[in-house]
């Protein structure tokens, strides 16, 4: 397979997981207020740092959807003389939102473990010492404006996953320490013996 092939399967994937990422996101900000479609667009973009820059062709049917679902409620009003249709979230949409959140945790959990099994097993590298964690998808949708979560949940499993990622760092600190050890040990007697 060409290349060009794989870069352009590669890309539809991608276009296509962030179809389902756009949904949380959006469910996301209108947990936080009320928004119309051009805010949420330009609120994704800005959080994503460019990542995900949807389009009215893209989070409208979106949204026309999450409010069909009844997960969220579109209500028109008037904004500096334009009609606009402002959405907010439902306790329906509250709750889908609570357990996609959950359940994307332990998706990017397993497809982490996936990369480090891979790195070690296919690239012959210890992914520990090289990959940093994964962030959550949705690390910037979850944050206020001024970096902190705002939901209790979220404050915990932003704790489990750091408490996590100390455990192994100092479980690899301890076998680098090991293996500086055993190798100093080598090279002293390697010394000794040369001498």
């Amino acid at each position: 397979m060409s290349t060009e092939k794989e870069e352009k399967i590669t890309a539809n994937w991608m276009k296509e997981a962030q179809k389902g990422y756009i949904r949380i996101g959006v469910l996301i900000l209108l947990n936080k207020k009320p928004s119309h479609g051009y805010e949420l667009m330009k609120e994704i973009d800005s959080r994503s740092k460019g990542f995900w820059t949807p389009t009215p062709g893209g989070i409208y049917p979106v949204l026309r959807d999450l409010e069909k679902s009844e997960y969220i409620r579109g209500q028109w009003q008037t904004q500096r003389n334009r009609r606009l249709k402002v959405y907010k979230i439902t306790n329906s949409g509250q709750t889908i939102l609570k357990r996609a959140i959950v359940k994307q945790a332990e998706i990017s959990n397993n497809i982490a473990k996936l990369f480090r099994e891979f790195a070690r097993e296919v690239l012959r590298i210890e992914p520990d010492a090289i990959m940093p964690d994964m962030p959550s998808m949705f690390s910037p949708f979850l944050e206020d404006q001024n970096g902190r979560g705002n939901d209790l949940g979220q404050l915990e499993l932003q704790r489990r996953h750091i408490r996590e990622t100390i455990k192994r760092v100092q479980e690899k600190l301890k076998m680098l320490d090991k293996r500086i050890a055993e190798l100093k040990k080598d090279a002293k007697n390697d010394f000794s013996i040369t001498t």
